[in-house]
């Protein structure tokens, strides 16, 4: 049987296995959906905060441009090897998640009450961000690994639980956006390698259970599991009404604010009062989207939006067309990766979803971010390049 980076169809192909030859096969597309995101954020970036650090108008734009290259060299190296290599690390890339999710909590320290981020030298680092990675390339081995078991139980139920434990572990920190996203990709995994239906409705019925101990009977037992500013943020979305406007509901009015002042082609940096003037907060991070519906109105915003749908388009479109099991299901797990947190993020910002410090890919300030959204990026590409190369050496074969 060949390897993972070997061909079957000898040596007449050879050439589609250059890393040259690799780069010119990626999808150009979804690289100018990226680029064209990581634009807008420099842009948006250097309104939001050109008077956040004095003297320093560029601080936050030059290292977002900085994570932005780093970033964009892990794509492109990423998506010059065979994706298929990652498997057979599954076990060691599920272990050094856990052991970076644990580390956090054991020798973190504490930024508003969450522990989140090593301190490196240049950057804070957020091993939740590369986990949601790591989860989707060791899931996706362990459900190949198990697929002709699939249709039992107890395959949905390891899988689960394999993907519960780091999603626990995100929670203590606390991080409920992340950990949404973990049980997303999980769930998205066994969507697409074909699980039961069944198993669904069973998982649905134990997330009902769990979110009824979480908000009806703990709290109801004087034992509340989260944290104040997670009950505030739940008031304001499901109380908007009742919400104190200077207190639990005051991020989301002011997010409101900001998109309904940009009306139709925004505000401009100079009169966009709720940004400028720091009413609008956390600008260059959980609320950059409202930053931008200010400053530049349903159209920056559009624009944004319509980026994302390409990059999600085409994750969909090469979870289609991948050369292996493998490949659709890393495909499929990016895929729900950048939804679930385009959808949390902008959903908090307009009101339809409570609002979880979720970041927006690609968009929002932060090295990990970034970083980690292009080397999900760069194993889309890789996927996408391997099954250009299957393709085409098919017809080789075949003429």
């Amino acid at each position: 049987m060949a390897g993972p980076g070997s061909t079957p169809f000898g040596t007449g192909v050879q050439r589609f296995t250059e890393p040259r030859a690799r780069i010119l096969r990626l999808d150009f597309l979804m690289l100018f959906g990226t680029l064209g995101l990581i634009v807008f954020s420099l842009v948006t970036l250097d309104t939001v905060t050109a008077s956040d650090v004095p003297g320093s108008p560029d601080y936050f734009v030059s290292r977002q441009a900085v994570y932005a290259v780093v970033g964009l060299t892990l794509m492109i190296a990423l998506a010059a090897i065979d994706y298929s290599r990652f498997r057979e690390l599954r076990i060691g890339l599920y272990a050094g998640m856990i052991g970076l999710i644990v580390l956090v909590l054991a020798v973190a320290g504490a930024t508003r009450g969450s522990r989140r981020w090593l301190e490196l030298p240049f950057f804070r680092f957020q091993p939740s961000e590369l986990g949601k990675v790591l989860l989707i390339l060791a899931l996706s081995a362990f459900i190949v690994d198990r697929l002709r078991r699939l249709p039992d139980r107890e395959t949905t139920s390891r899988i689960m639980l394999l993907a519960l434990l780091p999603t626990l572990l995100v929670m203590a920190q606390p991080d409920l956006g992340t950990s949404i996203v973990y049980v997303t990709i999980a769930l998205a995994l066994l969507f697409v390698a074909g699980t039961k239906w069944t198993h669904f409705a069973a998982l649905g019925g134990l997330a009902v259970g769990a979110v009824t101990l979480v908000l009806v009977i703990a709290p109801a037992a004087g034992v509340p599991l989260l944290k104040g500013y997670q009950q505030d943020r739940l008031t304001a979305f499901l109380e908007k009404d009742n919400a104190d406007p200077q207190s639990q509901g005051y991020q989301l009015n002011q997010a409101e604010t900001a998109i309904g002042s940009g009306r139709k082609s925004g505000r401009g940096s100079d009169a966009a009062t709720q940004t400028r003037l720091d009413f609008l907060p956390e600008s260059r991070t959980d609320f950059v989207f409202a930053a931008v519906g200010e400053v530049y109105g349903f159209v920056g915003a559009g624009i944004v939006l319509s980026l994302y749908a390409l990059l999600i388009w085409r994750s969909l479109r090469i979870l289609t067309i991948a050369k292996n099991l493998y490949g659709a299901l890393l495909a499929a797990g990016v895929g729900a990766m950048l939804m679930t947190q385009v959808f949390v993020n902008v959903g908090g910002n307009v009101g339809i979803m409570p609002i979880t410090g979720i970041p927006l890919p690609l968009m929002s300030y932060g090295g990990s971010s970034v970083i980690v959204t292009l080397i999900a990026l760069g194993l889309l590409q890789s996927v996408y390049v391997q099954a250009r190369e299957a393709a085409a050496s098919k017809s080789e074969a075949l003429a």
